[in-house]
C-alpha cells in the first residue's frame, strides 16, 4: 500500500512540475524564423517601448525587451544599466532567463540588482545612480527578457526609439507607442521609416501615436560610411510645451527653446565688485576688442576648473557667474555663463551657446527642435568674424575648437531666443603635418636623424598631441615611443614646443639613432626613403557596399627628407616619381640627387567631403597605391 501511494504520489507531482514548467516556456529558438538567425549573434524577440505624457511635467515610461544570444559576442545584451535620480524613479523590474527550449531557467532577484552612484570620476554633484544587473549564462543560446517602468517627475525628453541596435543583431518585433493629452500633443520625425503611425483616441480621452516591424534584418555598417544615426531607422520624439522644476517652456522652435533657456540663465550674471574692477583693469590698456577677449579668456583659464554637475535642474541651469568666481570652479554652462559675465562687464557682447560635442559626435537635426546638446561653449560676434571659446580646459588655444567643437550646428542664445548657426570650420590645407629631417647614413646602414615636424590646424591633435603639450616629460616621452614610426631607433633627446593661437601648431623636434635604417647586401644598400610616414593602409573588401563614404576632416602631409650620404657610395638606382590623383585626394613622391645628397619629397592631401558608394573601388586603388609608392626603395652602390 505504501508503495502504491508513492508511485501515485510521483505521478502527481510529475504532472505538477510539468504544468509548472510548461507555464514557463517562452521565446524557444525554434520559433525564430530561420532568415533572421542566419549570421548573427543576437535576435531581438520584442522590443516594445510605450511613453506616456501626463502632464507638461509628468511621464511614464514601459520597456519590454527580449533578445536570445547565442553566442560570447553579443553576451552584453544579458547586462543592463537602469538610470534613475530624484527626478526619474524605477517603480518596477523584473527580468528572466530561458533555455534554447523556452524553459525558465532563472529569475532576477532583488540581491541581483545593483543600486550604485554613477560616479564618472569628474562630477563634483551628481544624484545620478544606476540599477545593474548581469544575466549571462555559459551555455548558449539563451534568451533574456526585461520589463521595467518609471515615472519622470519632469517632461524634457521623451524616448525615441531605433529599429537596430547592431550590424550581428535581427529583430523579430519592435514597436512604439507615444500616448499624451490632446492638449499637450508632442512632436516626432521617423528617419528611414516609410510607415505612418496608427492613431487613435483611447477611452480616457488622451491620443496614441503607434507603430509596429516585423521582421528587420541587419543592416551593414561599411567602413568609413555614414553615422549609425543616419542609417539605422528609428523614430525621434519631443514635447512642445514643457514644465523641469517649475521652469515652464516651449520646443515648438529653436527661438522657444532659446527663450527657456533665457530664464533657466536669468540673473545669474553678477560679479563682485573686487572682480569687476579687476577684469576693467586688466584690459584698460588693450585697445582692440580681440585683445581684451584674449586677455580674459586666459584670466578665466587660470581662475578656474572644470568640474561636471549632473543635479536635477542642474544639469542644464549654470551656477551664478558669483559662485564660480568665489569657488574657482564650474562645469561647461557655469564656466560659459561665466566667461560672458566677464566679457559683458568690459561692453564686449557675447552668447552662450550650446552644442552636441565630440569628435565622432552626431549631427543634431535641425528640424526637430528639443534638447540635443551635452556641452557649452561661447560665441563671440567680431567684425565679420566669430571667436569661439572653450571654456572648459586651462590649456586649449585662445579660440580654437578642434574637433571638440568645430565645424558643426550649434544654438547660440540670443537675446531674442534660440538660432541655429555653424561653428568654425577647418579647410584642408589649413590642417598640416610638415617634416623636415636630416639624415646621416653611415655604410653599414646605420644612421643619425634630427627630425623636425610642425603639426598645425587640426593636426595639433593628431595621436592627442595637444594632451601632451604641457604634460610631464615622461609622458612627453612615452607619447614619442609610441607615435615615431622607424623601424628601429633610439631616442637621444627630444622637444616640444607649443604655439598656441587660433589656429594653433606644435613642433617636435626628435634627435635619433636609426638602427639598419638601410639593409646592405654585398656592396648594395637597400634604403626606404619615407623615414617616418609611410601608409599600412590597406582598404578590406567591400563589393556589395551600400552607404556613402564620409571623411569629416581633411589634411596635408609634407615630408622633406634628406639623405646625407658618405662619399664612396652613391644612389645606383632612384625611382621615378610618383604623382596620384583621385577625388579622395592627391599625392606626390619625388626622388632627387642635390649636392651628393638625396632629397625624398612627399606630398599627401587628404580631402573631406562625402562621396558615392560606387567610388569605393577607386578609394581602395587609391590607398592600396599609396602604400606601394610608400615603400619604394633606393639603391646605393658601394664604389670601393
Amino acid at each position: 500500500m505504501n508503495t502504491m501511494r508513492k508511485l501515485i504520489l510521483s505521478v502527481v507531482l510529475m504532472f505538477a512540475l510539468s504544468d509548472s514548467f510548461s507555464a514557463e516556456i517562452k521565446y524557444p529558438v525554434s520559433d525564430i524564423p530561420e532568415d533572421l538567425k542566419t549570421g548573427v549573434n543576437a535576435v531581438v524577440r520584442e522590443d516594445n517601448m510605450t511613453f506616456k505624457i501626463l502632464s507638461k511635467s509628468r511621464a511614464q515610461l514601459s520597456v519590454h525587451y527580449v533578445v536570445t544570444i547565442f553566442n560570447s559576442k553579443a553576451k552584453h545584451y544579458a547586462t543592463e544599466d537602469i538610470d534613475y535620480d530624484k527626478l526619474r524613479k524605477i517603480t518596477a523590474l523584473k527580468a528572466n532567463v530561458y533555455d534554447a527550449n523556452g524553459i525558465l531557467i532563472k529569475k532576477l532577484k532583488s540581491s541581483d540588482v545593483a543600486d550604485v552612484s554613477a560616479y564618472d570620476g569628474f562630477s563634483l554633484f551628481s544624484d545620478n545612480r544606476i540599477k545593474r544587473f548581469d544575466l549571462r549564462q555559459g551555455d548558449y543560446p539563451y534568451t533574456v527578457e526585461i520589463e521595467y517602468e518609471m515615472e519622470y517627475k519632469y517632461l524634457f525628453h521623451i524616448s525615441g526609439t531605433y529599429l537596430l541596435s547592431d550590424e550581428d543583431v535581427s529583430v523579430q518585433r519592435v514597436t512604439y507607442n507615444l500616448i499624451y493629452p490632446k492638449s499637450i500633443k508632442p512632436r516626432y520625425k521617423v528617419i528611414n521609416i516609410d510607415q505612418q503611425p496608427k492613431q487613435e483616441t483611447l477611452a480616457d480621452g488622451s491620443e496614441s501615436l503607434f507603430w509596429s516591424f516585423e521582421k528587420i534584418k541587419p543592416i551593414r555598417f561599411d567602413p568609413f560610411g555614414p553615422s549609425p544615426s543616419q542609417i539605422i531607422p528609428h523614430i525621434l520624439a519631443a514635447p512642445s510645451e514643457f514644465e523641469y522644476e517649475g521652469y515652464l517652456g516651449d520646443m515648438n522652435s529653436w527661438k522657444d527653446f532659446g527663450d527657456w533657456i533665457i530664464s533657466l540663465n536669468k540673473g545669474r550674471d553678477i560679479l563682485p565688485e573686487a572682480t569687476k574692477q579687476k577684469v576693467k583693469e586688466i584690459t584698460r590698456d588693450l585697445t582692440s576688442n580681440e585683445e581684451k577677449i584674449k586677455k580674459l579668456y586666459e584670466y578665466m583659464q587660470n581662475k578656474t576648473r572644470y568640474v561636471s554637475i549632473q543635479l536635477g535642474i542642474g544639469g542644464y541651469q549654470p551656477f551664478e557667474a558669483s559662485v564660480v568666481d568665489q569657488t574657482g570652479y564650474g562645469d561647461c554652462k557655469a564656466l560659459s555663463n561665466y566667461m560672458v559675465t566677464l566679457l559683458n562687464e568690459v561692453g564686449i557682447k557675447s552668447y552662450y551657446t550650446l552644442i552636441q560635442a565630440g569628435k565622432d559626435r552626431g549631427e543634431i537635426d535641425v528640424d526637430l527642435p528639443s534638447s540635443q546638446f551635452n556641452h557649452a561653449i561661447v560665441s563671440v560676434p567680431n567684425g565679420k568674424d566669430t571667436l569661439w571659446l572653450e571654456c572648459t580646459s586651462q590649456t586649449n588655444p585662445f579660440g580654437y575648437m578642434g574637433t571638440f567643437t568645430g565645424d558643426r550646428k550649434a544654438l547660440i542664445i540670443t537675446e531674442s531666443g534660440g538660432k541655429i548657426v555653424n561653428t568654425i570650420h577647418y579647410p584642408t590645407e589649413g590642417n598640416r603635418a610638415s617634416r623636415a629631417a636630416d639624415v646621416y647614413l653611415d655604410l653599414s646602414g646605420n644612421a643619425k636623424a634630427k627630425v623636425k615636424t610642425v603639426y598645425s590646424g587640426l593636426e595639433y591633435e593628431r595621436d592627442h598631441l595637444s594632451f601632451y603639450l604641457n604634460d610631464q616629460y615622461d609622458n612627453q616621452k612615452k607619447w614619442v615611443l609610441e607615435n615615431t614610426t622607424v623601424p628601429s631607433f633610439d631616442l637621444v633627446s627630444f622637444n616640444f614646443v607649443n604655439n598656441k593661437a587660433k589656429i594653433p601648431s606644435a613642433e617636435v623636434n626628435l634627435d635619433l639613432n636609426l638602427n639598419r635604417l638601410a639593409s646592405a647586401n654585398g656592396k648594395r644598400l637597400f634604403l626606404t626613403p619615407n623615414l617616418m610616414n609611410r601608409s599600412t593602409f590597406i582598404p578590406e573588401k567591400n563589393e556589395e557596399r551600400k552607404t556613402d563614404l564620409v571623411f569629416k576632416w581633411g589634411s596635408v602631409n609634407y615630408d622633406t627628407i634628406r639623405y646625407h650620404i658618405p662619399e664612396n657610395i652613391y644612389p645606383e638606382f632612384l625611382p621615378e616619381p610618383v604623382k596620384l590623383t583621385s577625388r579622395f585626394g592627391e599625392y606626390e613622391a619625388s626622388f632627387k640627387v642635390d649636392q651628393g645628397n638625396v632629397v625624398y619629397i612627399r606630398k599627401f592631401k587628404k580631402n573631406n567631403g562625402r562621396f558615392p558608394a560606387s567610388s569605393y573601388k577607386e578609394f581602395s586603388d587609391f590607398y592600396r597605391s599609396i602604400n606601394k609608392a610608400d615603400n619604394l626603395k633606393i639603391v646605393f652602390l658601394n664604389k670601393t
